[in-house]
């Protein structure tokens, strides 16, 4: 059997060159404020693999994207070993754009801190008088620069996009630009509508595009996970303070509570954590895994 050894290693995934396709592994690694933590979180890597082809198969008629196949049936025989068993996507070879595309529809963390210091979020002028967590008249776009492991995302601008598309594609700056917002919000605002349908809200997300080999964008990376967004219940949703979610936030509030903790969760956060992902996917897809 044929070994394979990581080409990239991000904070939760593991990327693996099969040739003429990647395969994709999400870990049960789970990273807050940047850092890998201590622990695992048993099937959260299924969770984020099975969850990105629930939206992939549901976005097709959009967009394409990058997803081949998550059956290790089609992989390797290495990935048919119990570890990569449905935590592995099969994925196309794109040449990935080098802006994460954020869309918010509702106001909370980082833009929500910024709205009340400036009225504003990214620069984008709001109406007054929101809640925190109030849903916004409509989805704002506000990319940002994708940084290194350990450094921290920049916010940027759309115009500001333009210029970073046109300097590594020269001549295509405002139409991969333009293109990477306008699916960016029909992305959102298809998927929003869905989610609010199963009971759960989709606060803000982001996603990650590439070009194939003809030149056009294709959806990559994960989709709509608890990793990459916010999730809220409908249930309960109420505007003037913090929602509970069904992400990382549950991770990220113990460790602002315990600035000691070393990056070392107690099980039953752990525990939490995964009943919240198991969940959320359940809502959604109305299987279970």
């Amino acid at each position: 059997m044929t070994e394979f050894k990581p080409i990239k290693e991000g904070k939760v995934r593991e990327i693996y060159d099969n040739g003429d396709s990647l395969i994709m592994v999400a870990t049960d690694r789970i990273s807050a404020f940047d850092v890998i933590l201590k622990n695992k979180v048993t099937k959260k890597g299924t969770v984020l693999t099975q969850m990105s082809k629930f939206w992939f198969d549901y976005t097709r008629d959009l967009l394409p994207n990058h997803m081949l196949s998550v059956d290790v049936k089609d992989m390797p025989e290495f990935f048919q070993q119990p570890q990569f068993d449905g935590n592995s996507m099969m994925c196309r070879k794109l040449t990935m754009l080098p802006i994460e595309c954020i869309v918010r529809g509702y106001i909370t963390g980082s833009g929500w801190a910024s709205y009340q210091k400036t009225g504003k979020v990214c620069g984008i002028q709001l109406p007054e008088g929101l809640k925190e967590s109030d849903k916004l008249p409509e989805p704002i776009y506000t990319p940002s620069t994708k940084a290194e492991i350990g450094d921290h995302d920049e916010n940027i601008s759309y115009e500001k996009s333009i210029e970073v598309l046109e300097k590594q594609f020269p001549g295509h700056g405002e139409e991969y630009a333009t293109k990477l917002r306008d699916y960016t919000i029909a992305l959102y605002k298809k998927c929003a509508a869905y989610a609010l349908s199963r009971g759960i809200i989709i606060a803000d997300t982001k996603f990650e595009f590439g070009l194939d080999e003809n030149g056009n964008v294709v959806l990559g990376d994960e989709m709509l996970t608890p990793d990459s967004s916010r999730f809220w219940p409908l249930e309960g949703y109420e505007p003037g303070h913090s929602q509970p979610s069904f992400d990382k936030q549950f991770v990220r509030d113990w460790l602002k509570a315990n600035p000691d903790s070393n990056y070392d969760l107690p099980q039953d956060v752990i525990d939490k954590t995964i009943a919240k992902y198991l969940e959320a996917y359940e809502l959604l897809t109305g299987k279970k895994l």
